[in-house]
């Protein structure tokens, strides 16, 4: 039996181990869907300084993750630091409410960018698919998805192990090829003012941007288990900088392999090149012909449905937490009867993923960053600075470097990538977070929580 001061998780996992659940989230199928988009997003391989420039808002916004996991090293991450930062019982449990409320939608949205890209790569191998030949892939992707998580956590273990050694290989196939065939004439030919300041170039930026930081989605996903870190204080803020890095490093390795092999101009602008979707393919059958490419095309089919797969898996278990904790609908605190898994969160996540596949790559990744930048990143960063101000006693293992300018960095950053976004995604942004303040009022209404409690209710 547990004392109240024990954890109710096993602390199993160590620094190596944080480390590569962050990586594990990290190295998807992005990298080898995206870097089209991102050359497009300025006319060439200057777009590269988006990705920069969403390195330096990610490693920033990872100071924000490390000081909030290391000083409450709970499960569920942005939930548990929203909840406790604006007050459990007021707007903490407003902002509580409204993260998993973005996530039931940007979850799904980061899920079917995974859909999309398998069937893209799949027009590799299946020649003349058409598009309602892609909704019909799409649709049983994920139906295929669910169904293999529909089960018990331990076969579940294994099917996620074989799906990361293709990732791996994958990964390290595009790197060593890239790096034995790199052309710097091809890869830095910057078309003529590459540099030109102007409205249009910050647009481009912003757009190259959020296409870099969806690359590197999931540096904060050991904050999710914080209950389970051994020692979070050190292995958490660490787990975040180490895979930040180290993803970075395999990032420019990849994009920098593919445009030093593929002349940028053969795929850019990414619209007018359909064939750019599955670029990875056409990178192996520049150097190896298309039986080696039809091969390679199936590794990283197999690398995007682990992705997807992996995702699927955690972020179902996020609406079940907090359900559990009354901080969300009941509904979604349902266990199966047998098999003990979160079946409703499960369903409802994986059927809003696969409607969300139907859209462009393009837009579900938009959607995605800004629906996510209002309430989580930016929420936390005010989150932190309300923390520092009304419980400067709390113990912080790790206290941001150079406190408040990180932040403030990080905050500025996801201003600039917000405001740069489409001007119907914004809206979209907003309207679904207007959409969750209304349904927080009413549900608050019909269970007498605040802002409606009643006197009697409260005694």
């Amino acid at each position: 039996m547990t004392t109240p001061n024990e954890p109710r998780l096993p602390r199993r996992f160590g620094l190596l181990g944080a480390t590569a659940l962050n990586m594990t989230n990290m190295m998807g199928v992005g990298p080898f869907i995206t870097i089209p988009l991102l050359m497009s997003a300025l006319g060439g391989p200057q777009a590269m300084l988006g990705w920069l420039v969403a390195l330096v808002i990610v490693v920033c916004d990872g100071m924000v993750w490390s000081e909030l996991g290391a000083a409450m090293p709970g499960s569920g991450g942005s939930f548990h630091y929203l909840r406790e930062a604006f007050g459990r019982e007021r707007f903490g449990r407003l902002m509580a409410f409204l993260f998993v409320w973005q996530f039931v939608l940007s979850g799904p949205l980061e899920i079917a960018s995974g859909y999309i890209g398998f069937a893209e790569y799949a027009k590799y191998i299946w020649k003349g698919l058409t598009q309602s030949g892609t909704i019909f892939l799409v649709i049983g992707v994920g139906v295929v998805n669910v169904a293999l998580l529909y089960r018990r956590i331990h076969s579940v273990a294994t099917i996620t192990i074989s799906l990361w050694i293709g990732t791996l290989v994958t990964v390290l196939a595009v790197i060593l090829t890239g790096a034995t065939h790199f052309d710097a004439r091809i890869a830095f030919d910057f078309p003529p003012n590459a540099f030109h300041f102007s409205l249009g170039f910050l647009l481009g930026l912003g757009a190259a941007s959020r296409i870099g930081i969806y690359d590197y989605l999931g540096y904060y996903d050991v904050c999710y288990i914080g209950d389970e870190v051994r020692e979070p204080g050190r292995v958490i803020p660490r787990s975040i900088l180490i895979s930040t890095a180290a993803v970075a490093v395999i990032y420019l390795g990849i994009n920098l392999s593919i445009i030093g092999v593929v002349p940028w101009r053969e795929f850019v602008p990414s619209e007018a090149h359909p064939e750019s979707s599955f670029i990875v393919s056409l990178f192996m059958q520049k150097l190896y012909g298309p039986r080696v490419a039809t091969l390679f095309t199936l590794l990283v089919l197999w690398t995007a449905f682990g992705s997807v797969f992996a995702l699927l898996l955690g972020y179902s278990r996020i609406p079940f937490a907090a359900a559990e904790s009354g901080y969300f609908f009941r509904i979604f605190g349902r266990l199966h009867p047998t098999k003990q898994f979160p079946y409703v969160s499960l369903l409802v996540l994986g059927a809003i993923s696969i409607l969300a596949g139907f859209f462009s790559l393009g837009t579900v990744i938009d959607a995605l960053i800004v629906t996510r930048i209002l309430v989580q990143f930016m929420g936390q960063v005010f989150g932190l600075i309300l923390l520092r101000r009304r419980a400067p006693t709390m113990p912080r293992p790790y206290r941001m470097w150079l406190y408040p300018v990180p932040a403030l960095v990080a905050l500025l950053g996801w201003i600039f990538v917000f405001a740069t976004t489409d001007p119907r995604v914004i809206l979209f942004g907003l309207g679904v977070l207007a959409l969750g303040c209304v349904t927080f009022l009413l549900w608050s209404w019909r269970t007498r929580r605040w802002p409606f409690l009643l006197p009697e209710a409260a005694a």
